[in-house]
């Protein structure tokens, strides 16, 4: 072939390949990270990071459950109800009947078991956990994970919160070191250790599911719930309850607390309360034996409320938690916040919900100073409120036995003691439906007259009864109007 053929045959095919070859870049093979968008080829600010190395995250978790593991414990407890608090109260046909409490109705010991989980948190034997693994227990016993057991005590509760401290007496025990579940970010792996379905130590993995979340469960053992879970889809079944969850650097960043499904076992959501709240609360049941609860002292408004509703309430929109009113002794009337403020940072986290709110309030004590950002009339301000108790001021909050008993109680006057035939005692005026004495059988005007035995004639002397008394007591007492003499065994529960 001469020349002048060839040349226009290799120029032909040279222009051909190009062309193929800018097609194929242009329109096959296109990099995933390659991003079109009207303006310019900028990557989204919600991206910022996540291909630079930044959402990389371990697959691998052994070395996270390798060090949960010794330091998550196998809760058992035992509990001995009684068949007298399901039997009617005496009344004028058990005389007639010819029924005695003592002989034909005497109570019957119903034994009853319970399990969960717990976290270790010090050396020496502190272990945290769920209040309901341990509400009631006339005997708690923690198994570890190498098998040895101890019997525990309890140390303090917190039914507000679901929250219990109990230790065992033992030394030189692995324990969990605490996270900061303020950086706990959603969609990273996070693990559930625990011995659900009385399996023995069981790691599950999974990622978080959302933050600050509010199922208003806790309001079954509490008047005053604190509620701002974790939500994972990391398996939880029961017996994982007051277990640890952690995240892939073995850190603690919650106690597993609950799960919501229709059939009572795992249906894909698990709630878990945040270690910066059980850190506080664990502090104050150590130090105080009761939690120190502060309050900013506001009403605020739902966050599921209607269009219409707000449109009645007079609710505008914006960003935060709407004040609704503020309490006169409170810590934010001091400082200044009125109804219509929206409470929109605490100590620069940002805040949308009444349950972020609450998660950030309840990792404080009364007395101490936050910085509180809120929105006025369209205008951003920035606050120090220091915070209050329930009684408006700073001060420590001591609990006695009297406070568990949910009951409003007082001296019995001479002249029903005459009437009674009897030195002394103290009535019971009126049973509150969360209080221990509510668990029992026993009505209002019931008189007691000895407290495991001891004769008490007064508050006072019923009181010193009490606290000597422990978890378990029976009550020996009278109703005016009637013969003989009730006795209720009951649960003293923190």
């Amino acid at each position: 072939m001469k020349l002048q053929h060839v040349v226009p045959v290799m120029l032909l095919s040279a222009v051909t390949s190009v062309g193929s070859m800018w097609a194929y870049n242009k329109y096959v093979n296109k990099s995933p990270y390659t991003y079109t968008v009207s303006d310019s080829n900028r990557i989204p600010s919600n991206y910022a990071g996540f291909f630079d190395g930044g959402a990389n995250a371990p697959t691998d978790f052994s070395e996270a459950a390798a060090s949960s593991i010794p330091a998550t414990v196998h809760i058992k407890t035992k509990a001995t109800r009684t068949a007298s608090n399901n039997l009617p109260k005496r009344s004028p046909l058990f005389d007639l009947f010819g029924f005695d409490w003592d002989e034909g109705m005497a109570p019957r010991a119903l034994p009853q078991m319970a399990s969960g989980s717990g976290a270790i948190i010090s050396d020496d034997g502190f272990i945290v956990t769920n209040n309901h693994v341990v509400d009631g227990a006339d005997e708690i016993t923690v198994n570890l994970s190498d098998k040895k057991t101890f019997k525990a005590k309890l140390i303090g509760a917190d039914p507000s919160s679901d929250l219990a401290v109990i230790k065992i007496d033992a030394k030189n025990l692995p324990f969990l070191l605490y996270g900061n579940s303020d950086e706990v970010k959603i969609g990273q792996w996070v693990l559930a250790v625990g011995y659900p379905l009385n399996l023995d130590a069981t790691v599950t993995a999974g990622i978080v599911s959302a933050k600050s979340r509010t199922l208003d469960i806790n309001r079954r053992q509490s008047k005053v719930p604190i509620e701002s879970f974790i939500q994972t889809d990391a398996a939880v079944n029961p017996g994982n309850s007051g277990g640890p969850l952690i995240n892939t650097s073995g850190q603690l960043i919650g106690i597993n607390s609950a799960i919501a499904s229709p059939t009572g076992s795992y249906a894909g959501y698990s709630f878990t309360i945040p270690v910066n709240v059980v850190k506080k609360i664990v502090a104050d049941l150590m130090k105080f034996g009761t939690v120190q609860r502060a309050y900013l002292g506001i009403n605020y408004a739902p966050d599921n409320l209607s269009d219409e509703v707000k449109k009645q309430e007079g609710i505008s929109d914006g960003d935060g938690v709407y004040v609704l009113d503020v309490t006169k002794d409170g810590a934010a009337f001091a400082s200044g916040i009125k109804k219509g403020d929206f409470i929109t940072r605490i100590n620069n986290i940002p805040i949308r919900t009444g349950a972020e709110m609450q998660g950030q309030i309840a990792t404080f004590r009364p007395g101490d100073k936050v910085k509180i950002g809120y929105r006025r009339d369209g205008k951003d301000f920035n606050i120090d409120v220091v915070l209050r108790n329930s009684g408006g001021t700073t001060d420590i909050v001591k609990t006695s036995v009297l406070d568990k008993l949910g009951a409003d109680l007082a001296t019995i006057d001479s002249k029903m003691a005459k009437e009674m035939g009897v030195k002394g005692g103290v009535m019971v005026k009126s049973i509150d439906e969360n209080g221990a004495f509510s668990k029992t059988r026993m009505e209002d005007g019931f008189v007691i007259l000895k407290v495991n035995g001891k004769e008490v004639s007064n508050v006072e002397e019923f009181r010193t009864e009490m606290e000597k008394a422990g978890s378990s007591v029976t009550l020996d007492g009278m109703y005016p109007g009637y013969e003989g003499i009730f006795r209720y065994p009951m649960k003293i529960s923190e």
